[in-house]
């Protein structure tokens, strides 16, 4: 705990976000800086609650009132060590989490809850500059190999845990650089890529190899690369730049896989007019953003400068979207959502400790736009030249029927929205279960993901899976506990034994 009266005493706070019309100038990250003195005064919030229901919010399992406590006497040192006993990058969580120990925290029942996100973000920021965050290289070395397949959030804390216990670990990326969508799915305004660059080269240091620009899997109807010029098999690519190599090739030549990729399988919108030019998936449009930010790429392919923006979607990923445009210049930006808008305070069917399903603002939302609740997109409308010029939509109401609850257009309110451009931010329906599953003779579940035992093994000896790729799309915080998880029997598998810790089992349910 902190002070025993400090959550009477003091109000929770965070830090300010820059003035909008500043951060729109550039990619930084939008928050000004917060002081040692007010991180100490909310780690004071933490009360002496007897059961600590952040432990159960949080699927990490994080020992939340030890640093709590720890920070507010001004022991940092100790307060990183308490923090990566259970998180491998608190830097990401501390940034991109949407904090589901908070809903739980105790404090919260009739107050606000402690700032528990921002207290992890300063622990982490003090170590990297303290250098306290330094290489952890075994002692030992086992001379088992382990190949890990993907290197988001559950790949990069497979990989860490299992190179740290001796193992000589390799992770394939198919993308250009390590971090999955750490790196390539959050715009800089999020999370500055210097904070992924930092961490992999501790993995590096640490002793894991990353091969990127690697595609695992030869099977040739992989539906996701199916179009042309993305034949696939022995010795080719997916791209000139990506290196196709056989998932069976990897079995043999390691003792141990980890399938760790994430979920990226987007939802589309199958209405007329999809097929009018101007009209994109969220992650065609993301980045390239990130790309253009780190020197990649020259100029973004897709500019909203001037033009009037449509964002279907009113989730992360539409306000990734949202942020994305008006750093761009957009001369409008409208942001839709089928769902009614959530209440602002927790409703009767939603008590406390559950998640609070209540209105929530990013910072990308106070940067302008419109954002439209219970509408519906019917059609696209285009132009003589192919492009689209507009959506038709409707208002929506839910009504009952057979076959359970339902969204109905409501009469009369048909109508244009003027699009210059549109961006489908719908979410994902899962992995990319394609060729390296079917190469490996992998099971999936009723959902369609990856099957995972109860030591996270699939279907075939020595394969393991975790994260999204069996989990479904979730948050960065189970992609890391199901990683550290993974590893655990992984470890296990290979010498008979393990130290290393094991938070999770497959389909465990936290208070989110």
């Amino acid at each position: 705990m902190g002070k025993p009266s400090g959550f009477l005493e003091f109000p929770r706070e965070l830090p300010e976000r820059r003035p909008v019309p500043v951060r729109l100038r550039d990619w930084r990250e939008v928050y000004e800086p917060f002081s040692e003195d007010q991180t100490r005064t909310q780690g004071a919030r933490c009360m002496d609650c007897g059961i600590p229901f952040c432990h159960e919010g949080c699927p990490l399992g994080n020992l939340i009132p030890e640093w709590n406590d720890l920070v507010y006497r001004g022991d940092w040192s100790t307060a990183i060590e308490r923090l990566h006993a259970t998180n491998n990058f608190p830097e990401f969580t501390g940034r991109l989490c949407p904090a589901p120990c908070e809903g739980s925290c105790v404090v919260g029942i009739n107050d606000d809850p402690v700032a528990i996100e921002r207290i992890e973000f300063e622990i982490i920021e003090r170590a990297w500059a303290e250098g306290w965050v330094t290489p952890q290289r075994p002692l030992e070395r086992t001379g088992k190999r382990v190949a890990i397949v993907g290197s988001g959030p559950a790949g990069l804390a497979a990989a860490q845990q299992l190179v740290r216990a001796g193992h000589d670990v390799v992770v394939f990326e198919r993308g250009e650089q390590p971090g999955g969508l750490l790196r390539f799915g959050i715009p800089e305004f999020k999370m500055e890529k210097a904070v992924v660059e930092r961490r992999i080269n501790q993995l590096v240091e640490e002793g894991v190899v990353f091969r990127t620009s690697t595609s695992v899997g030869l099977v040739a109807d992989d539906p996701a690369h199916s179009e042309p010029g993305h034949e696939r098999g022995a010795g080719t690519a997916v791209s000139p730049d990506v290196t196709v190599v056989s998932a069976e090739e990897i079995a043999a030549s390691f003792d141990a896989i980890v399938l760790a990729g994430g979920s990226t399988n987007p939802r589309n919108l199958d209405i007329p007019g999809r097929e009018f030019a101007g009209i994109h998936l969220a992650m065609e449009y993301l980045k390239p953003a990130n790309m253009v930010q780190d020197g990649t790429l020259v100029e973004h392919p897709i500019n909203a400068e001037s033009k009037h923006v449509v964002i279907i979607g009113g989730g992360d990923t539409g306000a990734d979207c949202l942020g994305t445009a008006h750093r761009q210049g957009a001369a409008s930006v409208t942001q839709l959502e089928i769902m009614p808008p959530p209440p602002a305070n927790r409703g009767a069917a939603n008590p406390w400790p559950t998640w609070p399903v209540i209105m929530r603002t990013a910072s990308a939302h106070e940067e302008g736009g419109e954002r439209l609740y219970s509408i519906t997109s019917s059609a696209f409308l285009g132009d003589e030249s192919g492009r689209v010029r507009a959506i038709l939509v409707n208002d929506v109401e839910m009504s009952s029927g057979p076959h359970g609850p339902r969204f109905e257009p409501v009469p009369g309110t048909e109508r244009e929205i003027p699009a210059d451009l549109v961006f489908l931010a719908m979410g994902f329906t899962g992995p990319e279960v394609t060729s390296v599953v079917a190469e490996l003779g992998l099971d999936l579940d009723a959902r369609g993901n990856v099957a995972a035992g109860a030591d996270w093994s699939t279907s075939r000896p020595g394969v393991f899976v975790c994260g999204d790729m069996t989990r479904g799309q979730s948050l960065i915080v189970w992609a890391i506990a199901e990683g550290r998880s993974a590893a655990a029997s992984v470890d296990a598998h290979l010498v008979g034994t393990t130290e290393l810790p094991a938070p999770l089992r497959p389909g465990t349910v936290a208070l989110r």
